[in-house]
């Protein structure tokens, strides 16, 4: 795929149509990357609309550019056996998959997108996207599959993607692959061994940028911010019980870091928990808490120092906000934050503690926190096109929207 120059021709007039889909079953992370690219877009071009098409749960507590909206479908979650069920619907998971199926059908029957963008799941849960997919491409509508850096153990990744046919999919309906990362730090589909024409389709376009956001935080800070900090931040919170308790076990130890730290529990993080949490943290001085903060940027700017799982998002933000930080990553049931952060130590952007190999003591934990006021910030590592990403895909959009023949509605149907 080449590349556009400097004589590219200039984003198209006339108002193009993105649609993007995020399923979001869990968490926050397809929600908040499909957000930062729906807001380049239309920062880039402001007579682009953008249309999110998600089913999280919280997706009306964030703010989106002139130009970007959404479309919430009914939830679903998934269960600690690795099931899924219906967020809030009193119906089988068959039957919501099919609601939202519908809904995404007569979404973009109705907008019409010049691009549809795919987070993840070439198939979207369940299948439900592939009506949509099959519409679209008899449109002309060209589609965009866009994944993060690293999916999963190839040992793992290549059996789900045969269970759900994703390759399939992938090699009959994708125009392009959009890998939001680099090629020297990790390639998510080598083990998919494709097809040297889908190879050619795919576009690694660096690590997405995040700026701080224009409007201040409604979130009141805790009095800690206002001097150096750690921010512990676990994304959506669903599944960071483990490290919160490892940093605050830190502290309870007996030579705790100097440095004070926020918790930020995240929306997901279970009631009980956050309360045993809260009874532990108020004992130390040095600890305090937050609940959630749709601004996290304006957190992150002013801490000193992040431990993180080091799920994508948080990666990028690390990067942008040029963040010393401690990644540790989770390793059950994926093995993608541990693959990031083992790449992202070996290139000397952070430093990782994992209780992969080793035991999870408290003292461990309290060490690697105050190795952290020396360690190297990330841009004192050089790493070419490592936050171009936002600049690639606006560069691809203008690419792809570019006038074309949009099959009339009749005759796509057929």
């Amino acid at each position: 795929m080449e590349a556009l120059t400097a004589q590219s021709p200039p984003w198209p007039k006339g108002g193009s149509r993105v649609v993007i889909y995020s399923h979001d079953t869990f968490g926050l992370g397809h929600l908040r990357r499909s957000r930062a690219i729906a807001n380049a877009i239309v920062e880039e071009c402001p007579d682009t609309s953008v249309v999110i098409i998600s089913g999280s749960p919280v997706i009306g507590n964030f703010e989106f550019g002139s130009g970007v909206d959404y479309i919430r479908i009914p939830g679903v979650t998934k269960l600690p056996d690795g099931d899924y069920r219906s967020l809030n619907l009193n119906v089988e998971l068959d039957e919501a998959v099919g609601f939202r199926e519908a809904l995404i059908l007569q979404a973009v029957k109705s907008f019409r997108p010049d691009v549809f963008i795919v987070d993840k799941e070439p198939t979207g849960f369940r299948g439900e996207v592939i009506p949509a997919l099959e519409y679209l491409q008899r449109a002309g509508c060209r589609l965009v599959l866009g994944i993060r850096d690293v999916m999963d153990e190839p040992a793992l990744l290549v059996p789900e993607w045969e269970r759900k046919e994703a390759r399939q999919a992938l090699i009959r309906y994708y125009d392009e692959v959009w890998v939001y990362g680099l090629k020297d730090v990790y390639e998510p589909l080598a083990a998919l061994n494709l097809p040297p024409e889908i190879e050619q389709r795919i576009t690694y376009t660096g690590y997405l940028r995040r700026e701080v956001p224009a409007t201040p935080s409604l979130v009141r800070y805790p009095k800690i911010t206002k001097q150096p900090f750690i921010l512990v931040t676990t994304g959506g919170g669903g599944d960071g019980d483990d490290l919160i308790d490892w940093v605050i076990s830190a502290y309870e130890a007996d030579q705790s870091p100097e440095m004070p730290a926020v918790i930020l529990f995240g929306p997901f993080v279970n009631r009980d928990q956050r309360r045993s949490f809260m009874e532990r943290i108020s004992r130390q001085p040095k600890l305090d808490a937050m609940s959630f903060d749709t601004k996290i940027e304006h957190l992150m700017e002013k801490a000193t120092a992040i431990v993180a799982m080091g799920g994508y998002n948080t990666f990028c933000e690390i990067l942008s906000f040029d963040k010393r930080a401690l990644i540790v990553p989770r390793t059950r049931p994926r093995l993608e934050q541990h693959i990031r952060a083992v790449e992202a130590e070996r290139l000397g952007l952070v430093s990782m503690l994992s209780d992969y190999t080793e035991a999870r003591t408290p003292e461990r934990m309290a060490s690697a926190l105050r190795n952290l006021s020396t360690q190297p910030r990330p841009s004192e590592v050089t790493v070419p096109g490592l936050l171009d990403g936002l600049d690639r895909v606006q560069e691809r959009l203008k690419a792809l929207t570019q006038p074309r023949a949009y099959m009339p509605a009749s005759e796509a149907a057929e």
